[in-house]
C-alpha cells in the first residue's frame, strides 16, 4: 500500500486517541513521512519519532516489534521459553507505556517477563539479562536523541545488543507481523515479575567489584547532572558506594523528564547539555563534572583547568581511562589482557594499551560488536577482556555487563581523577602529558541530518558517491581506501568507507543506524593542535563541497 491507503486503513481500525491524532493532521508531506515506509528495526532495534503512523513509535509499532520478538523466541528456543525476557525503561515520555506494551505481548504469547518497576539504566538491563539467564532483553530508549523520539532495544541471552547476523533474524519475524489490528496484547498477570532494588543492588555490587580504591578514595569534588534521565540513584550510590562524599547533583536536572526541559538534547557528546553542571562546578570549586544520558549507558566529563572547566571527548576519556586502568593494574596485565575499540575511534587509546602491551582489537561501530567479543573470548584464553570503548561516550570495564556503562563508568572516571589529584595533576595535565608521550591527535566527528526520504536518498547518494571518487585526487594523502561494506577480515560486512593517510590519520564516513544522518570521522595526527586543527577545517571543507552538505 502506498501512504495514503496506510493512512486510511489505520483510520480504520486505530484506537480513539490514534484516530484524533491522525485526523488532526493537514501537512501531506507529514502524512508521507508517517506512513511511507514501516519504522525500521534493525540491528539497534528501532528507533523514531513518537506518533501515530508505520513509520514513527506508538502502541501498535511496538506491539508488533514484541510480537516479532515473541515468534522468533518460540521458533529459536522452544524448549526454554521459561527463562523468559527482562525488560526496563528509561525516562522518555511514554516509555513505561511502551514497556508495558511489550510485556502484554511477550506474556499473551506464552513468554513470562520481569520488568522494572521502575526506570533503570541500560547496564542494569544487561546485567539482568545474565544474573537470570534469560532469553533476551528490552530497553525502551532512544538513547540521547532529542525529546520526541523514542525507541526499542532487544538484547540476546548473553546480556549484549544482537549482532546483525541474529538481528537479521529476528527482523524477518518482525517484518511477517503485518496486521498491526490484531496483535493479541491481552498480558497474562501470572507470568509477569516486577523486578525491585534488590536486582540492582546485586549490579551495583557486581560494578563496585571494579573499584580501584574498594570505598576508601583521596578526596574529590563531584558535580554530577544525570540529564533527567534514568542514572540518578545508580549512579550517586555507586560514587557513595565507593567513598565518594563530596558529590554534588545538578537540581534542575536531577529528576527524570522526559520533556528534557533544561537542554535541547539530553546528550552528554554536546557541550550545552553539561552547562549547568559545569556552572555549578565553578560556583562549588569541583574537580570535575560528570553527566550521563537518559539510559545512562553514556557518560560525558569536563575536567577543572585552572579557574575553569575543559569537556573531554570520548575519545580523550577513553585514552585517559586506559591509561589509569593499566597503570593501577600493571602487575595484573597477562599477555591475554585486551582491549577493544571500534574502526572509527581514535587511536591514542591503542598506543597506550600498545604500550603496556595490552592486545588491541578492532571492531565496527557498536558495543554490541564489543559485547560479541566477550562472549567469544570466554571459550578462548588467548583474550581476556579488560575495557571497551566507542569515540561516542561509551565504556565498560570488566563483564558485569555487556553494553556500555555509565554506572562503572562514573565511578572509574572519579577514581582515576582523585588518582591524579593526589599526584598534583588534573586529568586534563595527563591527557597533554598522553599527547607529549604519543603525539597530538585530533579527534573528531561531525554529523549531518538529512531527514525523511529525501534525507535517506541524498545518505545513499552520498556514499555511492564516495565509492566511486577518485578520493586521492581530493586528498593526495590518502594512502589506502577500505571499504567495510565488501568485507575486511572476519569483520561482518557494514556501510563504512575509512582512509587512511599518510602520518598515521585517517578519515571515515558511514550513515547512522539510529538515526536520519551521516557522520564523518577524522583522526589526525599533527606536531600539536593547531596543526591537526587545520588538517581537519580543511578536510571538512573539501568533503562538504565534494557532496553539497552544511556544517
Amino acid at each position: 500500500m502506498g501512504y495514503k491507503e496506510n493512512y486510511e486503513n489505520w483510520l480504520s481500525w486505530a484506537d480513539d486517541k490514534t484516530k484524533e491524532e491522525l485526523l488532526s493532521l493537514h501537512n501531506e508531506k507529514d502524512i508521507e513521512d508517517r506512513f511511507y515506509k514501516d519504522l525500521e528495526f534493525g540491528t539497534a532495534g528501532l528507533r523514531g519519532i513518537m506518533g501515530a503512523g508505520t513509520n514513527r513509535m506508538n502502541r501498535y509499532t511496538v506491539a508488533r516489534a514484541s510480537k516479532g520478538f515473541a515468534d522468533y523466541l518460540h521458533h529459536t528456543f522452544p524448549a526454554e521459553l521459561d527463562r523468559g525476557v527482562v525488560i526496563a525503561y528509561d525516562s522518555r515520555n511514554h516509555s513505561r507505556e511502551f514497556a508495558v506494551e511489550a510485556a502484554s505481548v511477550l506474556t499473551a504469547a506464552g513468554i513470562p517477563v520481569r520488568i522494572f518497576k521502575e526506570l533503570e539504566p541500560i547496564p542494569v538491563l544487561s546485567f539482568s539479562v545474565k544474573h537470570f539467564r534469560a532469553l533476551g532483553g528490552i530497553v525502551i530508549t532512544a538513547s540521547h536523541n532529542p525529546p520526541e523520539y523514542n525507541g526499542y532495544k532487544v538484547y540476546g541471552p548473553d546480556g549484549g545488543q544482537l549482532v546483525p547476523a541474529k538481528a537479521d533474524v529476528l527482523t524477518t519475524y518482525v517484518e511477517a507481523v503485518k496486521d498491526l489490528s490484531h496483535i493479541e496484547d491481552e498480558g497474562k498477570e501470572s507470568l509477569i515479575t516486577w523486578l525491585d532494588q534488590d536486582v540492582v543492588d546485586l549490579f551495583l555490587d557486581a560494578a563496585f567489584r571494579q573499584s580501584w580504591y574498594k570505598g576508601n578514595p583521596p578526596p574529590l569534588s563531584v558535580v554530577y547532572t544525570p540529564l533527567h534521565g534514568s542514572g540518578n540513584r545508580p549512579v550517586r550510590r555507586i560514587l557513595e558506594k565507593a567513598g565518594f562524599r563530596d558529590v554534588k547533583v545538578v537540581k534542575e536536572q536531577e529528576l527524570p523528564d522526559g520533556d528534557f526541559p533544561t537542554v535541547k538534547s539530553p546528550n552528554p557528546e554536546n557541550k550545552e547539555a553539561l552547562t549547568l553542571g559545569i556552572e555549578l562546578g565553578e560556583k562549588e570549586g569541583a574537580d570535575i563534572v560528570i553527566g550521563t544520558d537518559p539510559d545512562s549507558d553514556r557518560i560525558g566529563a569536563a575536567a577543572r583547568r585552572g579557574d575553569h572547566f575543559e569537556l573531554i571527548t570520548g575519545n580523550q576519556m577513553g585514552a585517559l581511562l586506559a591509561y589509569f586502568l593499566f597503570t593501577t593494574r600493571k602487575e595484573k596485565l597477562t599477555p591475554a589482557s585486551t582491549m577493544v575499540k571500534t574502526v572509527v575511534t581514535g587511536e591514542l587509546g591503542g598506543d597506550v594499551a600498545r604500550d603496556f602491551h595490552v592486545q588491541v582489537v578492532e571492531v565496527l561501530t557498536g558495543f554490541k560488536y564489543i559485547g560479541e567479543k566477550i562472549s567469544r573470548w570466554k571459550q578462548d584464553s588467548t583474550h581476556d577482556f579488560v575495557f571497551g570503548y566507542e569515540e561516542s561516550y561509551g565504556y565498560l570495564i570488566g563483564t558485569h555487563a555487556q553494553d556500555k556503562d555509565a554506572v562503572v563508568s562514573a565511578m572509574a572516571i572519579c577514581e582515576m581523577a582523585a588518582y591524579f589529584k593526589e599526584k598534583g595533576l588534573t586529568l586534563i595535565d595527563v591527557l597533554e602529558k598522553l599527547y607529549e608521550r604519543y603525539g597530538y591527535y585530533y579527534d573528531r566527528s561531525v554529523s549531518y541530518t538529512l531527514k525523511g526520504l529525501e534525507g535517506q536518498e541524498k545518505i545513499r547518494s552520498i556514499m555511492e558517491q564516495a565509492r566511486a571518487l577518485d578520493v586521492k585526487k581530493l586528498f593526495p594523502p590518502v594512502t589506502e581506501t577500505v571499504d567495510f561494506e565488501k568485507g575486511v577480515g572476519d569483520l561482518p560486512r557494514e556501510n563504512v568507507l575509512k582512509f587512511y593517510l599518510k602520518g598515521e590519520g585517517w578519515m571515515a564516513i558511514r550513515p547512522s543506524g539510529t538515526e536520519p544522518k551521516i557522520k564523518f570521522y577524522y583522526s589526525l595526527k599533527g606536531k600539536n593542535e593547531e596543526e591537526a586543527m587545520t588538517l581537519f577545517r580543511k578536510y571538512k571543507a573539501i568533503w562538504e563541497k565534494a557532496f553539497g552538505l552544511e556544517g
